[in-house]
């Protein structure tokens, strides 16, 4: 039996759990979830000002071939977003606007990649919003196996199909399907807590205070000196006994 496969049926979260993620964003999602999911900064955004989240269609794709990202399209469904990881470093032009205007008419909400991709500028004009790790105009070919809808490693982060995909400006976090609505509800009590330490530091309260750091800093042996006692130390220090 070959390794290589199409899983055709995904499970996939609520959707108005999966829009309403889109909300709070790739870090405020990443901290509520206890500092998980984040893929890391290599994987950044070609456009500014966008904001999505989507169930993710997840491709292992071979180096340079873009073969098994043609049938990831196929299988996916509006409002997802589509995932591919080359099983090794592959910094080509996966994806370009022949590609995006299928994603686009199927409703694909978006693309993420460990991958390359090309046509940059063609693809904010369309509107379509991308992550990756690479901008290259070097093309692929289409004739090596791969497969679609299993787990895949975003730069250190399993994805499952099917996983919720928060993305925007800060980055990509993945949020697992079976957490997705424990996630929407850490996130709104996270941004719930952010409003009152807002408004609080506003009305000029310190986080030194308000989040108790002052013992933290000297628990940790830091001391606080006027310039004069610092200067006096270093003038000490220097001097031969």
């Amino acid at each position: 039996m070959s390794d290589h496969v199409i899983v055709t049926d995904i499970a996939r979260a609520d959707a108005s759990t999966v829009e309403a993620l889109a909300e709070f964003g790739a870090a405020t999602v990443h901290e509520a979830m206890g500092r998980i999911g984040y893929a890391g900064p290599r994987i950044r955004p070609i456009q500014q000002g966008t904001a999505i989240s989507g169930s993710a269609v997840t491709v292992l794709a071979a180096p340079g071939d873009n073969l098994l990202i043609h049938a990831a399209i196929e299988q996916a469904q509006p409002g997802d977003v589509i995932v591919v990881v080359p099983k090794a470093e592959s910094p080509y032009g996966y994806i370009g606007d022949l590609m995006v205007t299928q994603m686009h008419a199927r409703g694909v909400r978006g693309y993420v990649t460990t991958g390359g991709v090309r046509d940059t500028a063609e693809l904010r004009e369309m509107g379509f919003p991308v992550w990756t790790a690479h901008v290259s105009a070097e093309g692929t070919v289409k004739d090596t196996p791969g497969s679609v809808n299993v787990p895949v490693v975003l730069d250190g982060v399993v994805v499952h199909p099917g996983d919720v995909v928060v993305a925007d400006d800060d980055g990509v976090t993945i949020v697992p399907r079976e957490r997705a609505d424990a996630a929407l509800d850490a996130s709104r009590r996270r941004v719930a807590k952010e409003a009152g330490d807002r408004e609080a530091y506003a009305g000029s309260e310190l986080s030194m205070d308000r989040k108790g750091l002052r013992s933290v800093i000297a628990d940790l042996g830091i001391r606080t000196l006027t310039q004069a006692e610092y200067e006096a130390e270093r003038r000490g220090a220097a001097t031969p006994s």
